[in-house]
């Protein structure tokens, strides 16, 4: 058994250095594109497929409400609590655990702003305040350069279980609660910002924390000096690196570098950098509408051609399809 001491310095090792947690989630993208307001009278199931590349968020301002995974686990939610998908997947929100979930795309909804709309399902006159009341999200998770994160994350990722570490969680699954059930004006967009807020949360808490019980290239940036060539190529990713760089950066000899690098993260420390340019460029060029011969120039491309084939080998398209639609 360890003793508080044993028990701090192992925690201390398993958590990523902040200012690398900083620099990783400079990045980050979690914004809500469809909410659903959610009024319904038990017994009930409610089945929310998958989109791939999609979080799904839920607020449980009225429960008891049960999680039921792909994998049949359940999870019982109560009024007040949180849960991020980070990946989505088939899920279901019962109100019994042996209940079966109807398609929530066949329920039928009203617009309320933009981006929220409300389902009510209730029996008999109006909506009883024995009704469930669930707030409902699915989210665009771009990690950008962070992207090997997302396929380590948990599956579920109960805000609640971040309560005693993140105090400051709670005053905003408080104002959920109060915007979902007293619907008073405005309360759709400001129960949207809110579920992004918390989801955020969520994401960083996790990092901050170690990352769970994640191996593999979440070990190498716990690892010091191997975090810390990480860190230089998240800063620098434009930058002509060559492996002798890099083992200067650690510390080591190059083949000692090379090695202990493919071994923690799989791959080699040019494919490793060749990624996290193509993740920022389809993010830059995506999101922030970059074009695309500035985007081959900033990650050090002297030529468009080069790095379009670059990004179609690593992200499976042209460039030029992240394009928003106009």
């Amino acid at each position: 058994m360890l003793d508080r001491k044993s028990e701090n310095r192992t925690g201390q090792e398993r958590r990523i250095p902040a200012d690398l947690v900083s620099e990783l989630l400079m990045g980050m993208r979690l914004v809500g594109l469809d909410y659903r307001r959610i009024e319904i009278t038990p017994p009930f199931g409610l089945r929310f497929g998958t989109v791939e590349g999609r979080a799904q968020f839920h607020f449980i301002a009225r429960g008891p409400v049960f999680l039921r995974g792909g994998g049949e686990t359940v999870q019982a939610m109560n009024t007040g609590d949180a849960v991020l998908l980070p990946r989505g997947g088939e899920h279901d929100l019962v109100s019994a655990p042996d209940l079966i979930g109807r398609d929530i795309a066949a329920f039928q909804s009203s617009p309320l702003c933009r981006s929220v709309s409300a389902i009510k399902s209730c029996s008999g006159e109006g909506c009883p305040s024995t009704n469930a009341l669930i707030f409902s999200g699915c989210m665009e998770f771009d990690l950008g350069a962070m992207h090997p994160l997302v396929a380590l994350m948990p599956e579920v990722m109960l805000v609640g279980t971040l309560l005693e570490r993140y105090p400051e969680i709670l005053p905003m699954l408080e104002a959920m609660e109060r915007e979902a059930r007293d619907a008073r004006a405005g309360f759709a967009g400001i129960l949207a910002r809110l579920a992004d807020v918390v989801s955020a949360f969520v994401v960083r808490a996790w990092v901050e924390c170690g990352c769970g019980d994640a191996s593999g290239w979440v070990a190498a940036l716990r690892d010091p000096r191997l975090g810390r060539v990480i860190g230089a190529l998240h800063r620098d990713p434009g930058r002509n690196w060559t492996v002798a760089e890099l083992a200067a950066e650690m510390g080591s000899s190059r083949s000692v570098f090379a090695e202990r690098f493919l071994d923690m993260t799989g791959m080699t420390p040019v494919r490793y950098l060749t990624e996290l340019r193509m993740r920022l460029a389809a993010q830059w060029i995506g999101r922030d509408r970059m074009p695309i011969e500035a985007a081959a120039h900033r990650l050090g491309y002297g030529s468009q051609a080069a790095f379009s084939r670059a990004f179609k080998r690593v992200i499976g398209q042209a460039p030029g399809s992240m394009r928003p639609q106009l």
